[in-house]
C-alpha cells in the first residue's frame, strides 16, 4: 500500500472510532455553527455573538456541504440513521484532512533528507500520541496543522544566501506555498507567526536577486489580498455586516480575555507543550535538534529555528494550550527522524539531497526492512504511546459523548419538557450531536462568558463559577421550590453570549449562602444532566430527591476527569410518583 492509502485508512478509522471528549472547541467552534447555519439552530458561543465577533465562518463552513447534502436528501430526518450520519460523516471528512499531515510530513522528509528518513517520519507521525488525540478532531488547530504541512512541503527548506536564487525560487512551488500558508492563516490568524519567520528567511536568502524579491512580493500581495478579501466577504455575509474577524481575533486574544481561560508560565511550551506533542520521541527530537544546530547544511537548521521562533513568540501569550503549537509537530518529527535513522545506521550515512520521487509510494517490504533496522529498545520506546493513545481516544472521559447518544433516543414529548445541564460550561457536545429540533429551546446549560467589559478577573464570576461556589444555594435561589409538572421554559436559564455581564444589569447582592444575586431564573426541566461529583456536594443529593428527581442513567468511571468534571455522567429524571 502507498503512503496515501495507509494514512487515509489510519486517520479515518481513528476519526470514526473516537468517542471521548477533549476540547469544547471541537464542537462549539466547528460543528455547532455549521449546524446552526444549515438547520437554523445550534448553540453559538460569545465569540460569535459579540458586537465584534472573533470567529470566522470559513472553518465551520467546511462541514456545511455534509450537513446540506443530508438535509437536501432528507436523510438527516430519518430516525436514528440521520443523526448518526450527522455525527459520523464530519468525522470522516476530518479524518481525510488529518491524513494530509502524515502524507506531507513523509514528502517533506523524502524531498529534503531521503527515503529512509521519510519512512521514519511517516512512522513517527502515525504513532504520535498527539496526532492520535487531536489531528482528526474538528479543531481549527488540526486543520491549521494539515494546511501548514502542505505549505511546508513547498517551502525551500534548503534556502540560504549561499544558494543561488534560481535554485531557491521555483515559481510553481512558491505560488503553492503562498496559497497554502495564506489558507493556514485564514483558519488561524496566529499561524502568521510561523510564516513571518519563514518568509523573512526566504527574503534574506534571495537578497542577491532584486527581481526575484519583487516577484515574491507581488505574489504575496496578490494571493494574500485575494484570500483576505474572500474571508471578509464570507464573514460579512454570515454576520450581515462588514466584519474583520482576524483583526477582532488578534485584538481579543491580546487582551485580558484570553487569560480568563487560564494563565500559564512562560516556559509552558518548552517544559510541557513540546514533551506532550512528541512524548517518547523527545530524545530523538533533541538529538535531531543538536545535529541541525551543528550542521552547515541549511535544511534542518531552518526547521529548528522555525520551531524555536514559533514557540518563543507563542510563549509571550498568557493563555497557552498544547494544541496551539500543533502545527510545528511535523517539523519536530522530521528532526526526530534525522536522529533516529542516524543512530541506527551509524556506518551507512545517507547524504541529504533533494529527491525528485517524493510522490512515489512506500512499499511494505521497505517499511519492514526499515523497522528491522531499528533497535528493539528504540522501537519499544516509540511504541509506548500507542496504548495510551488508544485509551484516550476510545475510553477516557467518554461519558460526555455517550450521554448525547442517550438523550438523542428519548421520546419527543419528553424532550419538549426540557433537559438542563448542571455542568461546567461546554462539557458535552451540543445540538450537532443531537439533531432534535424539540431541544432547540428546551435544552439549556450553564454559561461561562468571559469579562468582556474588562472587569477585574480576581472578582469576576461567570455562571458556572457562581453555581459551583454553592450548588445547593444556587438550586434554592434560582429555581422554584416545587417542580411545575408542565415544565415551562426557563425565563433566563443561562448567560446571554455577548451580552453585558449580569452584575452590570443587576447590582450584586450577597445572600446568606454566599451566592451573588444575578438575574438568572430557572424552571425545573424533566431531566437534569451532571457529573457524579456534584452529588458529593453538601445537600445537593437530598435537594434533588426532595424535588422528585431519581437517577435514570449513569456512565463513566468515577475517577476520570478533573475538578468538577469527575464521577462519571448522570441523568436524573423527575418522577411524579416520588
Amino acid at each position: 500500500m502507498s503512503v496515501v492509502q495507509v494514512a487515509l485508512i489510519v486517520r479515518v478509522l481513528i476519526a470514526i472510532f473516537t468517542r471521548t471528549f477533549f476540547q469544547p472547541d471541537e464542537y462549539f467552534q466547528a460543528l455547532e455553527p455549521a449546524h446552526h447555519l444549515v438547520f437554523g439552530y445550534g448553540h453559538l458561543t460569545w465569540e460569535w455573538r459579540v458586537s465584534n465577533p472573533i470567529r470566522s465562518i470559513v472553518y465551520p463552513s467546511l462541514n456545511g456541504p455534509v450537513f446540506w447534502a443530508l438535509k437536501a436528501s432528507g436523510v438527516s430526518e430519518i430516525n436514528v440513521l440521520g443523526p448518526w450520519l450527522l455525527v459520523v460523516l464530519p468525522r470522516v471528512l476530518h479524518g481525510v484532512l488529518g491524513a494530509i499531515t502524515d502524507i506531507c510530513s513523509y514528502n517533506i522528509a523524502r524531498r529534503f533528507l531521503g527515503p529512509r528518513y521519510a519512512t521514519a517520519t511517516f512512522l513517527l507521525s502515525l504513532t504520535s500520541f498527539f496526532n492520535a488525540l487531536a489531528l482528526t478532531r474538528s479543531l481549527s488547530n488540526s486543520l491549521e496543522t494539515s494546511i501548514s504541512s502542505i505549505a511546508y512541503m513547498y517551502y525551500p527548506w534548503d534556502a540560504s544566501p549561499r544558494l543561488s536564487p534560481q535554485l531557491i525560487y521555483h515559481k510553481p512551488n512558491i505560488i503553492r506555498l503562498i496559497i497554502f500558508s495564506g489558507l493556514a492563516c485564514v483558519i488561524r490568524p496566529t499561524n502568521a507567526v510561523i510564516w513571518v519567520f519563514l518568509y523573512a528567511n526566504l527574503f534574506w536568502s534571495l537578497k542577491g536577486s532584486r527581481r526575484t524579491i519583487l516577484s515574491l512580493v507581488w505574489f504575496l500581495c496578490l494571493v494574500g489580498g485575494t484570500l483576505l478579501s474572500a474571508m471578509v466577504l464570507l464573514d460579512s455575509l454570515f454576520y450581515k455586516e462588514i466584519t474583520f474577524t482576524s483583526i477582532n481575533f488578534l485584538y481579543t486574544n491580546l487582551s485580558r480575555v484570553s487569560t480568563f481561560y487560564g494563565h500559564n508560565p512562560w516556559h509552558y511550551y518548552f517544559s510541557q507543550g513540546i514533551p506532550i506533542l512528541v512524548t517518547t520521541a523527545l530524545p530523538f527530537v533533541v538529538g535531531g535538534g543538536r545535529k541541525a544546530f551543528s550542521m552547515r547544511e541549511a535544511t534542518l537548521r531552518n526547521m529548528l529555528f522555525t520551531v524555536v521562533w514559533t514557540v518563543s513568540i507563542y510563549s509571550l501569550a498568557g493563555h497557552k494550550e498544547w494544541r496551539f503549537i500543533h502545527p510545528i509537530l511535523p517539523l519536530l518529527l522530521v528532526l526526530a527522524s534525522k536522529s533516529l535513522v542516524d543512530i541506527n545506521e551509524p556506518v551507512t550515512k545517507v547524504k541529504i539531497t533533494a529527491n525528485k520521487k517524493a510522490q512515489s509510494p512506500v512499499s511494505l517490504h521497505s517499511t519492514r526492512s526499515f523497522i528491522h533496522s531499528i533497535r528493539r529498545s528504540h522501537l519499544a520506546l516509540l511504541a509506548l504511546p500507542i496504548p495510551a493513545a488508544l485509551y484516550v481516544v476510545l475510553f477516557y472521559c467518554s461519558a460526555p459523548i455517550t450521554v448525547m447518544s442517550y438523550i438523542r433516543t428519548l421520546p419527543s414529548k419528553e424532550l419538549q419538557e426540557g433537559v438542563g445541564f448542571l455542568m461546567p460550561c461546554h462539557s458535552t457536545p451540543g445540538h450537532a450531536y443531537l439533531h432534535r429540533p424539540e431541544l432547540a429551546k428546551s435544552m439549556w446549560a450553564l454559561g461561562c462568558e468571559p469579562p468582556l467589559e474588562r472587569q477585574n478577573l480576581s472578582e469576576y464570576h461567570d455562571q458556572t463559577d457562581v453555581f459551583y461556589i454553592s450548588p445547593k444555594a444556587y438550586l434554592e435561589h434560582y429555581f422554584p421550590t416545587v417542580v411545575n409538572a408542565s415544565f415551562p421554559l426557563s425565563p433566563l436559564s443561562t448567560s446571554i453570549p455577548g451580552a453585558p455581564a449580569p452584575h452590570r444589569t443587576i447590582p450584586p447582592q450577597t445572600t446568606h449562602d454566599g451566592v451573588v444575586g444575578y438575574p438568572w431564573r430557572h424552571e425545573w426541566p424533566r431531566r437534569l444532566v451532571f457529573f457524579g461529583s456534584l452529588l458529593g456536594r453538601e445537600g445537593v443529593r437530598e435537594l434533588l430527591i426532595s424535588r422528585g428527581y431519581v437517577e435514570e442513567w449513569k456512565r463513566g468511571r468515577e475517577w476520570e476527569g478533573e475538578g468538577n468534571r469527575k464521577g462519571g455522567v448522570r441523568v436524573w429524571k423527575w418522577d411524579a410518583t416520588h
